[in-house]
């Protein structure tokens, strides 16, 4: 019997998907909830999973084909069996001479967890596969790929080294994701009075309370209290008395929002990806956390779901991961501001008439000037100052 593969159904405000990738190809055995397909939508990664037991018996669209919703991309004879190809020995055989020297393969522990999954279920030794990802990392494609025998693909060889003189070039097509990344941004430069206010503040008793609290909090709650969730709860409550800073424009209109649902940028291979906390004013501490740290590996495993990503009243980024001492964050639309976290630095200040050295960061708030004046943008700011330097402001909701 003849299954249909049809893309799933897309929600209103994804109006296409490229195909990224297949996994099988026509003539293969494929399982009941394995994934054949990856799509590429502007904002996540769809896997498309096989609806039954049988032989992928013809493929409807390639790799770089653009589908919409519900249209048919394969075709499975449900209950056959695929026949095995005389030649697969001698190709499964020249895999590990396929592979690239042991010294360029990355090993094990950098694995993203779905290329863990196949590296466990397939039995493959990750440091022997050649790997394609940035900076040599290996994929979950790779392990796929080196698990049929299929040689390396061509990104896989290393880069000649330019000679003296010359001057390498190379002409890649963003992907979907990163051209909806170009697109809001520029939407958001174009379409709104964009202002940055900042201030610094000093996180001495927040470093104090996550080294006295920290190891009963992990026990308690198997996660680990991170700087994240505080300024999380401080902005939720921050928003509760500034609720032009959680507003959105819709045409007009303002839309003021009775709840905090807080986006939490995350970096991915792919670009930026902003998952929503919901009803962040009802949320402990625990929920905080807990809820960052799934998104994150959910992000990295390209498994963020388009409700993930759907909604937010206020966004937090945090570029002090990667080092960064102070930005300009880029406001989210429709949302009308974001939070700048950056890294920690010792630094000295004077305290009570006395110099000393304390964990301080700088902080930023953009916003949308046409419905937030500077004013309570400043006071915003300084409301999260306040409460990070006496956190227990937070547990009492002052």
């Amino acid at each position: 019997m003849s299954i249909e593969l049809k893309v799933p159904v897309l929600p209103e405000s994804v109006s296409d998907a490229t195909i990224a990738s297949w996994h099988k190809k026509a003539g293969d055995a494929v399982k009941r909830d394995e994934n054949l397909v990856d799509l590429e939508t502007d904002k996540v990664v769809l896997e498309v999973p096989a609806p039954v037991d049988g032989v992928l018996k013809e493929i409807r669209h390639q790799v770089g084909d653009t589908v919409n919703s519900q249209q048919v991309i394969a075709i499975i004879e449900e209950g056959a069996v695929a026949a095995a190809p005389a030649e697969a020995p001698k190709a499964a055989a020249a895999a590990p001479a396929a592979a690239a020297p042991k010294a360029a393969a990355k090993g094990a522990d950098d694995l993203s967890p779905a290329g863990l999954r196949v590296a466990t279920e397939e039995n493959i030794d990750a440091s022997k596969v050649a790997g394609t990802g940035r900076d040599g990392r290996v994929t979950k494609e790779d392990l796929v790929n080196y698990g049929k025998g299929a040689p390396a693909p061509a990104a896989a060889a290393p880069a000649p080294k330019p000679t003296p003189g010359s001057r390498p070039e190379e002409r890649v097509p963003m992907t979907r994701m990163r051209l909806r990344i170009a697109e809001r941004l520029m939407q958001s430069k174009n379409s709104i009075a964009m202002l940055t206010s900042f201030n610094e503040v000093n996180l001495a008793e927040v470093t104090k309370m996550r080294k006295a609290l920290g190891e009963a909090f992990l026990k308690e709650h198997g996660v680990k209290l991170g700087f994240m969730s505080f300024f999380v709860k401080a902005a939720a409550e921050a928003l509760k008395r500034y609720p032009f800073v959680n507003a959105s424009v819709d045409g007009n209109d303002v839309i003021y929002h009775g709840y905090q649902d807080i986006s939490i940028a995350v970096s991915t291979d792919r670009g930026l990806v902003t998952p929503v906390l919901r009803d962040v004013q009802d949320m402990s501490f625990a929920d905080v956390e807990k809820g960052i740290a799934d998104y994150a590996v959910k992000a990295r495993a390209n498994k963020l779901s388009l409700d993930d990503l759907q909604g937010g009243t206020f966004t937090i980024t945090n570029g002090g991961t990667f080092g960064s001492l102070l930005s300009t964050p880029i406001v989210n639309p429709p949302q009308s501001a974001i939070l700048g976290m950056h890294t920690i630095k010792e630094r000295a200040i004077v305290e009570n008439g006395q110099i000393i050295a304390a964990p301080m960061m700088y902080i930023a708030i953009s916003y949308d000037h046409r419905i937030i004046d500077g004013k309570d943008a400043v006071l915003f700011l300084v409301d999260i100052k306040n409460q990070l330097e006496n956190p227990q402001r937070m547990l009492l909701g002052l």
